[in-house]
């Protein structure tokens, strides 16, 4: 069951569409469900609503599988995208991938705060929400912005999911924020990029992976159940980012999993 409706975000003076899956039996007795936060929303769910007509298809994914997991998807189809998603300034690393300086982002930082401290708690409040049991997941740059979060406010993304992960838009101070950040409280990481996520140029293919890498080499050293695949021969495309959703999900209703549920 899927409910869309707008919630206005303060710090942006702007309504934003979010999208609400609650599983098939959400309404049977008062059991209450851990929550998943996803960003690009409108392509999350399925076809007809998705940026380029290709969706993750995960409405169809839930129910065939019957998965027990509230997701909340925050759509995103602003000209602001690369700015709410990078909580810096695009650095120097980015020139090797995008081959000019960027100016872009700056503005992760409000946006995450609108999630924690505006959407988390009205979601909470009208949902029968796991408080303490919320996880998050992101793709491209909403992995960027979802380790933030992550490294931002451990106590609450305890569970995070990336895939092929823009991280290079922020490279160095991503890398920063991880070494110093106190992440005890992290559960669990998974990780995964493509080796062809440029298509036919090596050389950003070759940039674009050693940029999630040397994430991952950072992350393992402080938590060891952090996982990194690297996926042969996918590209930056809503076509690969879909045959790897049983992988990523399956690892986070792992651990929710690990948690019993309450009333």
């Amino acid at each position: 069951m899927l409910e869309i409706f707008p919630v206005y975000m303060n710090s942006f003076k702007q309504d934003r569409l979010i999208r609400v899956y609650l599983p098939n039996n959400y309404n049977e007795g008062n059991r209450k469900f851990p929550v998943l936060y996803m960003h690009d929303g409108q392509n999350i769910f399925n076809d007809k609503d998705a940026i380029g007509g290709t969706s993750l298809e995960l409405e169809n994914y839930l129910e065939e599988n019957g998965l027990e997991v509230i997701v909340i998807g925050i759509d995103q189809n602003t000209r602001d995208r690369i700015n709410e998603y990078c909580p810096w300034i695009n650095g120097n690393y980015s020139k090797k991938i995008l081959g000019h300086v960027s100016t872009y982002g700056g503005k992760g930082v409000e946006y995450v705060d609108f999630i924690v401290n505006e959407l988390k708690p009205f979601i909470d409040n009208r949902y029968r929400t796991l408080k303490d049991n919320t996880a998050m997941a992101g793709i491209s740059l909403g992995g960027l912005i979802t380790t933030y979060a992550m490294c931002r406010y451990p106590q609450i993304f305890k569970n995070i999911s990336v895939l092929s992960s823009a991280f290079y838009r922020n490279q160095e101070e991503i890398e920063k924020l991880i070494r110093d950040s106190d992440l005890s409280l992290i559960e669990s990481i998974y990780l995964d990029c493509g080796n062809k996520e440029s298509g036919k140029a090596e050389n950003i293919n070759n940039e674009f992976l050693a940029s999630n890498k040397a994430i991952y080499d950072i992350l393992k050293e402080k938590l060891t159940s952090t996982e990194f695949a690297i996926i042969n021969d996918a590209e930056h495309n809503y076509s690969f980012f879909r045959e790897r959703v049983p992988e990523f999900f399956s690892f986070l209703t792992n651990n929710f999993d690990k948690r019993k549920f309450s009333l």
